[in-house]
């Protein structure tokens, strides 16, 4: 009796060991990215790929997938079978997508496996030079003077810009008008030409046109100062009280992936964020890399998604 409970134990090792032991196969494994090739978050996926491929001993593709705010791509491996082989690259906006349309072909939070996250960091506000605003003060007394005078931009309907925006007309009662663009490249490029006069915008985003003065920085969105520009105050120092958003980057796949196999890319891809390489990478934008279990990343994506889906209820936002 004894020994046939131990034999039952045993026997019920073996699907753990098989995939431990199998994972990866002898395929690449497949890292869609949610925008097109050459941008910043491109750049850092594909550098994050080669560091996994070093480490899991298979070869680690990047698959660009652009379209519809990430969706496309997200569909794509919410689909994949949940063996590991096929994972999906996400950002902040991952979650602020989510919270703006409820008619996305998945869930969050129900069909994806959190896996790691890499690292996080501040969103700069920045202003057109011409609107001689130089503070937060500033903007908040303009935007209440002129009511819906000014414009702020973001990459698109439902970005962490455009959200990161709404929360600022939410906590100061500032009237801005949303401009969504395809793409932060286009709504960079009409801030600084004077078509739009605010962007809370990623560090990759606008970093040059800060350095080269081509736009004025007065805030960051963290709740601690960067180290690129530990001069600029936080929304939060500079009277928006508790406001703290940040941008993020991780990786998740398909719901159901087998646990073993789950740790073997945690640890994987937490090893690669502290890679000096990438942790420099992230060090030059203002960002901190990250290392955690997928319980970690779950929590960002709930927690999250429910602070943000809170944020549209109140701005009465619709989002087709």
């Amino acid at each position: 009796m004894k020994f046939g409970l131990a034999f039952a134990a045993l026997a019920a090792l073996f699907p753990a060991i098989a995939h431990a032991q199998s994972f990866p196969r002898e395929r690449p494994v497949t890292l869609v990215v949610p925008f097109a090739p050459g941008g910043g978050t491109d750049s850092i996926s594909r550098e994050l790929a080669r560091h996994l491929q070093e480490r899991l001993g298979a070869a680690v593709v990047v698959d660009n997938r652009g379209g519809a705010g990430g969706a496309i791509a997200a569909a794509q491996v919410a689909g994949a079978k949940p063996d590991g082989h096929t994972l999906l690259f996400v950002t902040s906006t991952f979650v602020t997508v989510a919270a703006t349309d409820r008619k996305l072909p998945y869930d969050v939070l129900k069909d994806f496996t959190p896996i790691a996250m890499l690292g996080r960091g501040p969103l700069l506000v920045v202003v057109n030079q011409d609107t001689g605003i130089a503070s937060v003060a500033q903007l908040i007394d303009a935007a209440k003077g002129k009511p819906e005078s000014l414009n702020y931009v973001s990459a698109g309907q439902g970005s962490i810009n455009h959200l990161a925006g709404e929360l600022f007309v939410q906590r100061t009662g500032a009237k801005m008008t949303h401009i969504p663009y395809k793409g932060s490249g286009p709504a960079t490029l009409d801030l600084i030409g004077g078509n739009a006069q605010v962007f809370f915008a990623t560090v990759p985003t606008i970093l040059g046109q800060v350095k080269g003065g081509k736009v004025r920085l007065i805030a960051t969105t963290s709740a601690a100062r960067t180290r690129l520009f530990p001069d600029t105050p936080t929304l939060d120092e500079a009277g928006v009280k508790g406001y703290s958003v940040e941008t993020w980057w991780g990786v998740v796949g398909p719901a159901g992936m087998p646990a073993d196999v789950v740790r073997v890319l945690n640890k994987a891809i937490n090893e690669a964020a502290a890679n000096e390489e990438l942790r420099k990478r992230f060090e030059s934008e203002g960002a901190d890399t990250f290392s955690g279990t997928p319980a970690d990343l779950g929590n960002v994506l709930k927690d999250e998604l429910e602070g943000w889906r809170k944020v549209v209820r109140e701005g009465g936002l619709r989002i087709e």
